[in-house]
């Protein structure tokens, strides 16, 4: 028997079975600035136990990172001559 579509929708996904942490929340961090495994783990607490979804949460945060494009204004690359 196959779920409604809103049941499929709303279903979680979890990627640490050990400290209930899912997809959902993994790309929630992720879209936060959460960038490595070990900030993922204090945030979450996503491998905190066992360890065995470590390399799934890694390779989840690397896409789902938002790109950031820091520009800082000329006279604050240039190197001051008053000293």
């Amino acid at each position: 028997m196959a779920l409604p579509r809103r049941a499929a929708r709303n279903r979680a996904v979890y990627v640490c079975i050990c400290n209930g942490v899912t997809e959902r929340q993994v790309r929630e961090a992720a879209a936060a600035g959460c960038s490595s495994v070990a900030e993922l783990t204090m945030r979450t607490g996503c491998g905190a136990s066992c360890g065995s979804c470590l390399e799934t949460a890694a390779a989840m945060l690397v896409p789902a990172a938002p790109v950031r494009d820091v520009r800082f204004p000329l006279n604050v690359l240039q190197v001051s001559r008053a000293a």
